[in-house]
């Protein structure tokens, strides 16, 4: 039992709330099939551990968000050691929309003084959509979870078959199997592999952390990812999926959870990288541990990591210091899915030709989906109508409103485009 140093309260005296901290939530509510945004849809707000006690009623705009809403946490302090209090508030949604099945998610997260997403997909109603129930867990650096089952960081070549992929190319999606390997019961997901390191993060640390601490976790997790997606490691012993959600296997994701801003902020700059070392042609399997509960020598320890981001070390200097100094960042040969790479330099008024005609061309198709864009000309000049478009763009998609189009700017237009111009998405 801990009294609060700001309240005078002991814990578990705490109502969230008369908790004293806050942060933000903004539900993002999407159709699964071809994923447009629902529009007019109503969201009710309550404490999951009172969930009949309405506190905010919502609707959503034209572009399926609602407004931003700050909410009750828990003191930040709470983030930043471990063994300490729940650090977290959770939250529980009701969302329904005519001709859809309601859906309702339990557990949303609200971490003090971070943005927080909570993505929702609706289905049409029909007598076999008649309600979907989410329960997002515990976070795994406060929940009990199976350690990490240690296995060798490069995988043999030399096996007929063991190594299938020519070059490392980011996927569009993975495949996860949310449950063990041999669990024939548990439900396969496609997930869009930004998406996938982006609830992987939000699930394995804490968004309150350093921004360098993020950075060198997200590397750590994407290079994971990327080696499974080499090796075709479960493919290669009969089995469906990319991967699983399993902590004992591979990395903890979470069906539904919500996404923190700061890490998807991370994993928009930087998510063609992945860890290698000399000489070794796969990504490397970074496995890591909390360092409290589980030990891992050689491994990343997630809360040693944030300590060395609070003593200012460089994500490469955490991914060294646990790694080894012949650890280094490269980038991924292909990016799948994309209609065309990125020009290397951003776009902003002045600029001209085929990589701004392509960008007008592709905002011009999301605006046909998302009224609140405004079309513009296709003149291949970058113009004050353009730069409006983009500024519009990044503010409904979550991006910094500079109305420059940079790296994560690009990528993100890139999907959005794939994704309405699709008659439909994959399930």
């Amino acid at each position: 039992m801990r009294e609060d140093e700001k309240t005078g309260l002991r814990t578990e005296e705490i109502n969230p709330a008369d908790r004293v901290d806050r942060g933000t939530l903004q539900i993002l509510v999407n159709t699964r099939l071809q994923n447009r945004p629902v529009a007019d849809a109503r969201v009710s707000i309550s404490y999951t551990g009172d969930p009949e006690r309405i506190i905010e009623e919502l609707r959503t705009d034209s572009s399926g968000r609602t407004p931003e809403m700050e909410l009750p946490t828990p003191p930040l302090e709470y983030s930043m050691e471990p063994g300490m209090n729940q650090p977290y508030s959770e939250y529980t949604l009701q969302i329904t929309a005519p001709g859809f099945a309601p859906v309702e998610v339990s557990g949303s997260e609200l971490l003090p003084g971070q943005f927080s997403r909570q993505p929702v997909l609706l289905d049409p109603l029909t007598p076999e959509e008649q309600y979907e129930d989410i329960v997002i867990p515990e976070h795994t650096l406060y929940g009990e979870y199976p350690e990490k089952i240690p296995e060798d960081e490069i995988k043999p070549t030399n096996e007929t078959g063991e190594i299938v992929l020519s070059r490392v190319v980011v996927p569009e999606y993975v495949v996860v199997h949310d449950g063990v390997p041999s669990d024939s019961t548990a439900r396969d997901y496609y997930v869009r592999y930004r998406d996938y390191i982006k609830n992987v993060a939000s699930s394995e640390i804490y968004a309150t952390w350093p921004t360098a601490t993020i950075e060198a976790n997200v590397l750590a997790i994407m290079s994971f990812t990327l080696n499974r997606v080499y090796t075709e490691w479960y493919r290669n012993r009969g089995y469906d999926f990319t991967i699983t959600s399993s902590t004992a296997y591979d990395q903890k994701w979470i069906y539904g959870r919500n996404i923190y801003e700061s890490i998807s902020y991370v994993v928009d700059e930087i998510f063609a990288d992945y860890l290698s070392r000399p000489n070794v042609k796969q990504p490397i399997l970074t496995q890591y541990c909390d360092g409290q509960r589980v030990s891992c020598p050689n491994w990343l320890s997630q809360w040693g990591s944030k300590n060395l981001g609070d003593r200012g070390y460089s994500a490469v200097q955490i991914v060294r210091y646990y790694y080894g100094q012949d650890m280094y960042i490269n980038t991924a040969e292909e990016i799948s899915g994309i209609p065309a790479s990125w020009p290397g330099y951003n776009l902003d008024i002045g600029a001209s030709g085929d990589k701004v005609r392509q960008l007008q061309e592709q905002l011009n198709a999301i605006a046909e989906v998302y009224s609140a864009i405004p079309a513009v000309s296709v003149d291949g000049i970058y113009g004050e109508q353009t730069k409006e478009s983009v500024r519009r763009f990044q503010s409904v998609f979550g991006l910094p409103a500079t109305g420059v189009v940079d790296y994560p700017t690009w990528y993100k237009v890139q999907e959005i485009y794939v994704a309405v111009t699709r008659i439909a998405e994959l399930r």
